[in-house]
């Protein structure tokens, strides 16, 4: 797995697999990029995808307070070292306000926005302070009941009652994470600024992927960024939590492999 030193990380790792036109897939929290393993082979059979590991997540280092935009910078700073020019950016859920933030950015960069259940709004003041709250716990030693009543409610009531097992691995995947780098990602999703100016500048495609049963974020509030950017493809399971790459995995990858291929090939559409 290649790693890059960057401004903001001495050791960013990331994942590059496939080939044709670049597909870059961003994680959320607490996740790393073995977040979108159970579409990745489908994708990499038409497209290149760069997976990177955002700093104090998996094999990434966080050597210092990391902030969005700097997640952003570091994605940059891979495409560079990588010479690509041009990529559809995916996030989830965190991933996608690092989607949003690398969009601001390096405009120019980008050959399309998918937001896998993600906004462009910056956190309000009752969301923060129930970060303010998790914070407080994980500081204290919690970060094991954290986790084990987070990661559950990311799911759908029904995929957790017939598929415990896969909940159960994103749970152990999640406490792989220190202390501190759970801490920093919190912080840095409270101190997020709104990106809306993002999609009403997008000179790109822009999708959105949305679950019915999303308990993170409403799915409602999705809905009304969907008309704020020029072209717009949305996909809405019906079925599905806050986890589609696990949920929903299938759907999720055709439809992200037809919004890139409709990225980088407009006309034949």
């Amino acid at each position: 797995m290649p790693e890059i030193n960057t401004a903001v990380s001495p050791r960013v790792f990331y994942r590059k697999m496939g080939t044709g036109p670049v597909v870059v897939l961003l994680h959320g929290f607490p996740e790393s990029g073995t977040l979108w393993q159970n579409i990745w082979h489908e994708l990499c059979a038409s497209f290149t995808l760069i997976i990177p590991d955002f700093p104090g997540s998996g094999n990434s280092v966080l050597e210092r307070a990391t902030s969005i935009a700097d997640m952003a910078v570091c994605v940059k700073d891979i495409l560079d070292d990588e010479q690509i020019d041009t990529a559809v950016i995916a996030g989830h859920s965190m991933g996608g306000y690092v989607a949003f933030a690398f969009a601001g950015l390096y405009p120019s960069t980008l050959a399309g926005l998918s937001l896998v259940h993600s906004i462009p709004l910056a956190d309000d003041d009752e969301k923060k302070k129930t970060r303010l709250k998790a914070i407080e716990l994980i500081r204290n030693g919690g970060k094991n009941a954290f986790i084990s009543q987070m990661i559950p409610n990311l799911f759908s009531p029904a995929f957790k009652q017939s598929k415990p097992l896969a909940v159960k691995v994103q749970v152990d995947e999640a406490l792989k994470m220190d202390d501190d780098s759970l801490v920093n990602f919190y912080e840095a999703m409270m101190d997020r600024t709104d990106h809306t100016f993002v999609l009403e500048k997008a000179n790109y495609p822009v999708q959105w992927v949305i679950g019915a049963e999303d308990n993170v974020i409403y799915y409602k509030k999705i809905l009304e960024q969907c008309n704020k950017s020029n072209i717009n493809f949305v996909s809405f399971y019906r079925d599905c939590g806050h986890m589609s790459m696990i949920e929903a995995p299938q759907n999720l990858a055709y439809d992200l492999k037809e919004f890139a291929e409709y990225c980088y090939n407009p006309r034949s559409k």
